[in-house]
């Protein structure tokens, strides 16, 4: 029989608390990590023939792991440890061969952690090899479509925890601010002639961006539109024109980190204002395009990214308006010289760069629009 006190309340014995040193100490490795990359720079570069409109670019290729996707994952892992699903010893799991998987291995070895990453056979030994060099390892499937089931697998049978970064994106980022990168953006903005851009535009991977931005605006109430520039091979386009998230596409992305055979759970079509999709041969001479005004190399979503901008530019031209538009490098070129930059790797995918080039380049020149 419990004793009661002279209040009349039972007495217990207080549950012993679990020891959070751990969490203590790993938030304070993501926070340092955040204060040291988060606000990265904003470009403007100039182009002679879209007088009247301003030109931003938010540089993600200068984060420690060279990607946007460095976001992603110190989201996902605040995501999973203040919800008490990562802890000491804890192995991490992910479906991704590219980007993310790179960014997720470099936290993992930041924590002391245990990663894996689920990927095709077909995988390129460079990636592999990237992810390998941050201390992870890699587990391999036949199918695109595989990756996702292999990773909960690999979860269970480890004990470990599926970060799950088609589904948790949307969710893990704080899209209210905190210095996200919408919040950055407009931060940046804040001095400048159009301080309220009357664009960004960028591409979906996940549709985690995507989300955090389109959420931010609204939150804000802001005058900018969003649009999201997609690929060929990608289920994202058709489901936001049909309302169809049931939606799929058989043939694999060949733009590295956007585009997916299937509408992700991070993909939030009502915070969109417009998407248009864009031929991936444009995609990539854009990146060739951008590369040289910038003097370093662009990665192929980036070239999504930039053609899809200069759609909307010439859009407000042809309206006579002027204003400013933000679009996002996402990742170096670097990292993509023996297919992007190959003209062999070009002919051999059948992808003829030349046509877009030139209409890319008399329009960022004389502003004259097909």
């Amino acid at each position: 029989m419990h004793k009661q006190d002279t209040a009349g309340f039972e007495r217990v014995s207080a549950p012993t608390s679990r020891d959070r040193s751990w969490t203590i100490r790993a938030i304070e490795l993501l926070q340092g990590d955040r204060r040291r990359s988060a606000d990265t720079h904003l470009l403007k570069p100039v182009f002679k023939g879209l007088a009247g409109l301003s030109i931003y670019l938010k540089d993600e290729s200068t984060h420690p792991t060279g990607s946007l996707k460095h976001r992603l994952a110190h989201s996902l892992f605040l995501y999973g440890i203040c919800n008490g699903y990562i802890g000491a010893g804890t192995t991490v799991v992910e479906a991704s061969s590219g980007s993310t998987a790179v960014s997720e291995a470099y936290f993992a070895q930041l924590l002391g952690l245990p990663f894996i990453a689920v990927m095709t056979r077909s995988t390129s030994r460079s990636k592999v090899e990237a992810i390998e060099r941050f201390g992870g390892r890699c587990h391999f499937v036949d199918a695109p479509g595989e990756v996702y089931e292999a990773a909960a697998q690999v979860a269970r049978e480890t004990g470990g925890h599926y970060l799950d970064q088609f589904t948790n994106a949307e969710r893990a980022t704080d899209w209210r601010g905190n210095n996200n990168i919408a919040e950055s953006i407009f931060n940046q903005m804040s001095a400048e002639p159009h301080p309220v851009p009357d664009w960004i535009v960028m591409s979906a991977g996940t549709g985690g961006t995507s989300a955090t931005i389109g959420r931010y605006i609204r939150y804000r109430n802001l005058a900018t539109r969003l649009c999201v520039a997609d690929v060929e091979h990608s289920a994202f386009y058709d489901a936001y024109v049909s309302g169809d998230r049931s939606v799929t596409c058989p043939i694999p992305s060949r733009i590295e980190g956007v585009g997916r055979p299937r509408v992700e759970p991070s993909f939030i079509p009502g915070a969109i204002d417009q998407m248009i999709r864009i031929p991936d041969a444009a995609s990539i001479a854009a990146a060739h395009v951008l590369s040289e005004h910038l003097f370093r190399r662009v990665g192929g979503s980036t070239g999504t990214n930039f053609y899809g901008l200069c759609q909307v530019a010439a859009g407000m031209m042809r309206e006579g308006r002027r204003g400013a538009l933000v679009t996002l490098i996402c990742d170096s070129g670097e990292r993509y010289t023996s297919t992007y930059f190959d003209p062999c790797w070009l002919r051999d995918s059948g992808i003829d760069i030349v046509p877009y080039r030139a209409r890319l380049e008399r329009f960022l020149e004389t502003g004259a629009c097909d």
